[in-house]
């Protein structure tokens, strides 16, 4: 890209996923104030802000550094601050009536192997792993099989700790993955599974290398169906360090049963490391965000979407990054604090191809996310492109 002119080039989407970073005018009655216009942004040295990409680009080879962090503690995720109405359908599962359990009451029968055939089993699933905080070291992906549903809860009790070793992803569902079941005949738009994790931390996920689906979801990888996360905590997970499109290095989420939702409730993203979105990241996916804390994560690519001529691309949305056509995001009572991008959004990269994607922010506190080279004026930490300029109320934004 040598031109502002790029920035105005429609990204064309695929067949069966949304591409991002289009930048065609806004279609009749949209807004197009100065904040979502092209001549409006801050793009630093780089000249141009990215134009649209078209496909999923592809990971690097080589792994993401990996994050410091801090030793863990107790379980208290969230932002406790956080005040945002949560709807009955983003609140934990009741699991008084667990279909299966996983340990016998000590540590050692806490094992990889019991977590694997658990998940792939389904139901509503708990852990006796006795009274004191423990940490289950996976030897392999816990994959849902898609049949086996259509209600897969994982709840740790606030006790337990599931690590990817810095080796592996840790949770995986695809409902267009044929080696986990086939259930309908339209496998990106089904209702099942619903995948909730609650009352967990994820810890050194790390998916660099995996290609499948465009890589990405260091913890957690989930296409099709529902995913929600309440009251959890993702820690130090990583994914690919280099690559136009892939992210997501706590979670990445390629569709939802009807564009309903991603709920993410009361939890916290801390030290994510990520070409792209180094919590948060998705394509065609729309999120709630309520209640929670994403701080401390790094968006480490280099070159932008779609990749700059002699690099290989990312470096953007560190805390979120979210593109597609048609998609929401809402924030509320949630703090987005000290991450990063090497390229743009150093919070927040939003790209709504088709400018029919809107973002509300409420009662929120965005600070301190430095936008390595371009963010939309008037909205620090974030590059956001949509029907309009996102809806802040209640909010600060430094």
């Amino acid at each position: 890209m040598t031109s502002l002119a790029a920035l105005l080039v429609l990204g064309v989407a695929t067949a069966t996923l949304p591409a991002c970073g289009s930048t065609d005018p806004a279609p009749a009655g949209a807004s197009t104030t100065p904040e979502a216009t092209p001549d409006a942004l801050s793009m630093g040295d780089q000249g141009v802000a990215p134009a649209g990409r078209d496909g999923l680009g592809g990971p690097g080879a080589s792994a993401s550094p990996k994050p410091t962090v801090p030793a863990a503690k107790a379980l208290a995720a969230g932002n406790p601050n956080g005040h945002a109405t949560v709807p009955t359908e983003a609140r934990a599962v009741d699991t008084s009536k667990p279909t299966r359990t996983i340990g016998t009451g000590t540590p050692a029968s806490c094992t990889s192997a019991a977590v694997v055939k658990a998940v792939a089993a389904g139901g509503v699933i708990t852990f006796n792993c006795g009274p004191a905080p423990v940490t289950i070291k996976m030897a392999a992906t816990a994959k849902v099989r898609n049949a086996n549903g259509p209600k897969v809860v994982l709840d740790g009790g606030g006790r337990v700790t599931l690590s990817g070793q810095g080796q592996r992803r840790i949770l995986y569902m695809n409902t267009c993955d044929e080696a986990q079941g086939f259930t309908t005949s339209h496998c990106q738009n089904q209702d099942h599974p619903q995948l909730t994790v609650q009352n967990l931390t994820f810890a050194d996920g790390n998916s660099t290398g995996d290609k499948a689906e465009g890589g990405g979801g260091g913890a957690i990888f989930v296409r099709g169906g529902r995913l929600k996360v309440v009251n959890s905590r993702f820690v130090g997970n990583r994914c690919d360090r280099t690559g136009p499109d892939l992210g997501g290095a706590a979670v990445r989420v390629l569709s939802q049963y009807e564009n309903k939702p991603v709920y993410v409730v009361s939890s916290t993203f801390d030290g994510g490391s990520c070409s792209n979105g180094g919590a948060l990241s998705s394509i065609g996916v729309s999120w709630v965000v309520l209640n929670s804390l994403l701080r401390n994560n790094e968006a480490i690519g280099s070159g932008a979407n779609p990749a700059k001529s002699g690099t290989p691309g990312g470096g953007s949305g560190g805390a979120i990054y979210c593109d597609g056509n048609e998609f929401t995001v809402r924030i509320a009572g949630t703090v987005i604090e000290n991450n990063k991008a090497n390229e743009g959004g150093g919070a927040i990269f939003f790209v709504s191809n088709n400018r029919t994607g809107t973002m509300k922010i409420e009662n929120s506190t965005l600070r301190r996310n430095p936008s390595g080279k371009f963010e939309t004026r008037g909205y620090p930490g974030i590059f956001f492109l949509g029907a309009r300029n996102p809806t802040v109320t209640g909010s600060k934004l430094q």
